[in-house]
């Protein structure tokens, strides 16, 4: 009896006649969303914002590279994996700003299109926010950047523009927003550190539910081409 009172009240809430009052309840919700609790981090700024940022990224362990414009990308990302002895080839997807770099300037670099594959070893992405909070990258999911980027290949590469680093996980959502033109994309993926798990014999294990290593490539100058 108890199972048919729940499977009535879950087509009783799915009735379509109550559409518009559950979209109502949770515009009305979004709205009055209350702001972050932690002032201290609300109130960072420029230089100070950054820094967090950067410190957090430490603290996880992500491999942290600056570069003072977009067109220094790909020679960035060549002479990383070069120096972590990993193959120059990676994969991306059809993001604009990503396909406007000039990757002849690493010619040695191999650039496959498209979601990632079960042979890829680097995949490349452009996240739409970082959190100075906790550093933690925002990256929504889409043809432009496939979701699998972030989950297949053992090293994820992102690319981040300082001017996107936010103060809280809830300006770095609407950020996100902002700038997919309002629209709430299919997935937000909130990535904060390589993949790691402390359940195995309780000990750190890399790698258990995607990427072993994650690089961010900071850019400076943070003018987007489109």
């Amino acid at each position: 009896m108890s199972r048919n009172r729940i499977l009535s009240a879950v087509r009783g809430a799915l009735d379509p006649s109550h559409a518009p009052a559950r979209r109502s309840a949770a515009s009305a919700r979004i709205a009055s969303a209350p702001k972050h609790p932690r002032p201290n981090i609300a109130k960072l700024e420029g230089d100070e914002r950054i820094a967090r940022f950067a410190e957090c990224l430490a603290a996880l362990g992500v491999d942290r590279i600056e570069v003072q414009a977009a067109d220094e990308v790909p020679a960035a990302i060549a002479t990383y994996l070069s120096a972590r002895g990993l193959p120059l080839r990676l994969r991306r997807g059809e993001d604009n700003i990503l396909a406007s770099l000039p990757w002849h300037h690493a010619s040695d670099l191999v650039v496959d299109i498209g979601p990632a594959q079960a042979d890829d070893a680097v995949g490349l992405s452009r996240a739409l926010a970082g959190a100075a909070e906790t550093g933690t990258l925002a990256l929504a999911s889409g043809p432009g950047n496939p979701v699998t980027l972030s989950f297949l290949p053992d090293t994820h590469v992102v690319v981040l523009c300082e001017q996107a680093i936010v103060a809280s996980y809830e300006d770095a959502i609407a950020r996100v927003l902002a700038e997919n033109g309002g629209v709430v994309p299919r997935t937000i993926n909130l990535v904060t550190g390589a993949s790691r798990t402390g359940d195995i014999g309780g000990k750190i294990v890399m790698g258990a539910h995607g990427p072993r290593r994650l690089a961010v490539i900071l850019i400076r100058d943070g003018a987007q081409r489109t």
